[in-house]
């Protein structure tokens, strides 16, 4: 994720602590035993920089590589999704989304652009859902899958911070499911978006942890937050 010099976001300092701690937010969210991994949007036109909307996010496709690997081997159901949009899709103006966002264009299916990440390290029975919204909930059988595995707490990362996985993060506690959101795998194409995302996903609807702590708990979902 591109650095920025200053923080510009106003998100730090003992006032705005003080206020969200008096309006009750921030508590520690629940841990079921019973977890799946989504990967929200690491396809290429979203983590390399060569795409018009990608960023570098090699360092958090790295992390979400991580969680991949342990999910696979303590069998964790891990789904991947991707946005993409047919020709006539992203040709016409049905979709309101294209209207407020017309880049979002370039996201056709078949290209390079939706393919997912290949350092990823995704296996041919993970799942796959493609979306045309921010949210991957949204018109789509993600939640319908979660409840057929039986999940409990839905882990989330991927791009981009401020949109697509916020999004999905805000749907998926609206699902009924407790929501983890992996700062270290989550990337954005500049830091004030990421970092006020974090804070507000933070304070109101997941927790927000490191990679560390979501290796661990993936590893050993039994394992409590603070043991």
């Amino acid at each position: 994720m591109p650095d920025a010099e200053t923080d510009t976001t106003g998100l730090h300092g003992s006032a705005t602590d003080d206020v969200y701690d008096r309006a009750g937010f921030g508590a520690t969210v629940p841990r079921g035993p019973r977890p799946a991994l989504v990967v929200v949007d690491l396809t290429r036109g979203f983590t390399e920089p060569g795409f018009p909307l990608g960023a570098d996010l090699t360092a958090e496709v790295a992390a979400a590589a991580q969680l991949i690997e342990v999910a696979h081997r303590r069998d964790v159901p891990v789904i991947a999704t991707a946005v993409s949009f047919t020709a006539a899709e992203a040709d016409g103006d049905a979709v309101a989304w294209l209207r407020k966002a017309p880049g979002v264009r370039a996201l056709r299916e078949g290209s390079d652009a939706v393919a997912l990440d290949d350092r990823l390290g995704l296996a041919p029975d993970d799942h796959r859902i493609l979306k045309k919204g921010a949210s991957a909930f949204h018109g789509s059988s993600l939640a319908a899958l979660l409840a057929g595995l039986r999940i409990d707490t839905a882990v989330v990362c991927g791009a981009t911070t401020s949109g697509c996985v916020r999004a999905t993060a805000v749907d998926a506690v609206q699902s009924g499911f407790d929501t983890l959101v992996v700062a270290d795998a989550c990337g954005d194409r500049a830091r004030g978006p990421h970092d006020a995302a974090l804070f507000d996903l933070q304070a109101k609807y997941a927790d927000v942890v490191t990679l560390d702590d979501a290796v661990s708990y993936l590893d050993d979902p039994f394992r409590k937050a603070d043991s």
